[in-house]
């Protein structure tokens, strides 16, 4: 199975996604978003595969996200190219679909 990890290798969760795909056999392709951002495009494909909508993957703690917390997609895609930082992490993609892994478990659903 392969599976791409959009990674923070800072946050513990997104190192304990990384295992997981390890540990389940994966051949992990790993993206690490804030030195290589998605593209606005490849952030709308993985939402639209996750079922998701960009402010679900808006990631709150940031400071940059009081700002467009309340904006329309637009706003908030456009802040997380400006500030990757504020893409929620780990976003993991396999054949099966794409998965927020918070939690962790959530990516059981596309292994």
């Amino acid at each position: 199975m392969k599976a791409t990890i959009y990674h923070n290798p800072r946050c513990s969760k997104s190192r304990e996604a990384l295992a997981l795909l390890q540990e389940a056999g994966a051949d992990v392709a790993i993206v690490e978003y804030l030195k290589n951002p998605p593209s606005r495009a490849e952030l709308v494909r993985l939402y639209d595969r996750a079922g998701m909508t960009p402010r679900q993957g808006l990631r709150m703690a940031e400071d940059g996200a009081k700002s467009v917390k309340h904006g329309d997609a637009e706003a908030i895609l456009e802040a997380m190219m400006i500030d990757p930082l504020l893409i929620e992490r780990p976003l993991v993609e396999t054949d099966k679909g794409v998965r927020l892994g918070r939690p962790i478990a959530r990516l059981h659903e596309i292994l």
